[in-house]
């Protein structure tokens, strides 16, 4: 007898994308929890997350750290992408002490343009490269949401 779609187990990630959705993530975070929650699953042989807590995810982001050398924000990103599977979607509480080895932060500091070098760059852009780079600089918004500002008709 063949399952109608409508009769077919939902999978876990399926379940993890509308949580994602119902709850107003970006797209991005979409696919970076998807990412990290599929990576989690693969370093721990494919288990479901209900056998697994706070041990496992300590095994996972001391592996990041130490094998991986991601960097302490990545490290981060990882904790936040499990976290979200476990109490949005699977509805478990974890015992929060999770004693993972943590990637060392970055020593980096970044560039960031004086006020004058900003307003130079600016100068040297036309129409909606310029409205687009005014807008970030000015507003904070970040460079997706920006371009999915709209402007609605007032005329028609």
């Amino acid at each position: 007898m063949e399952r109608s779609m409508e009769s077919r187990p939902r999978m876990l990630l399926d379940v993890v994308r509308e949580t994602i959705r119902l709850k107003h993530y970006s797209y991005r975070t979409e696919v970076s929890y998807i990412n990290w929650i599929k990576r989690y699953l693969d370093f721990h042989g494919r288990r479901h997350p209900r056998e697994m807590g706070s041990t496992e995810i300590e095994a996972f982001l001391s592996y990041l750290a130490v094998d991986q050398q991601v960097a302490a924000s990545t490290q981060n990103q990882a904790l936040s992408a499990l976290l979200f599977l476990y109490r949005e979607v699977l509805r478990l509480e974890l015992d929060l002490r999770v004693d993972a080895v943590r990637a060392k932060p970055s020593r980096y500091l970044p560039t960031v343009l004086t006020q004058s070098e900003a307003r130079a760059v600016i100068g040297q852009l036309l129409g909606v490269y310029r409205l687009v780079v005014q807008l970030l600089y000015g507003s904070g918004l970040r460079q997706t949401e920006c371009l999915q500002l709209r402007v609605p008709l007032l005329y028609e």
